[in-house]
């Protein structure tokens, strides 16, 4: 995994291990989905859907995250491509190195964002824009 992303990742979870900083249904795999929706939110894709061009991160997160937030979103803010392709690229090899670290049942979130981030990768592919998204035509993620 890229320094920039594992120097996150260590900050956040060394903050997180203390149990004070912990909110309701916390789970160690928040913090890579959240870093993983920083980066999207970062990379403002041109192909996300109108309603998807950002991704919220939680209250409960946001409250608890502490200090490190500034420094994180700085590094976050640090990591730039030439194009949107190869944010993309780095974004789903984000993902797929999150999604290692944990078992299934820890995976909701993570496979959420992946799923979202693997949709729009094929409007990239075709080249399209997205103008519509049945949300009802979506598997369900086990």
């Amino acid at each position: 995994m890229d320094e920039k992303i594992t120097k996150v990742l260590d900050i956040w979870h060394k903050h997180f291990s203390n149990e004070e900083h912990q909110y309701s249904e916390f789970e160690p795999s928040d913090i890579e989905y959240f870093v993983g929706c920083m980066l999207y939110n970062h990379f403002a894709f041109s192909k996300a859907h109108h309603n998807l061009k950002t991704m919220d991160l939680s209250y409960d997160f946001l409250q608890e995250c502490g200090d490190e937030y500034a420094a994180i979103q700085n590094i976050i803010d640090s990591i730039n491509f030439e194009s949107e392709e190869e944010a993309l690229a780095y974004l789903q090899n984000y993902i797929k190195e999150a999604k290692a670290k944990y078992t299934k049942p820890e995976l909701y979130l993570l496979d959420r964002l992946d799923y979202h981030v693997s949709e729009m990768a094929k409007r990239y592919e075709r080249g399209e824009d997205t103008k519509f998204i049945d949300f009802t035509r979506m598997k369900p993620i086990r």
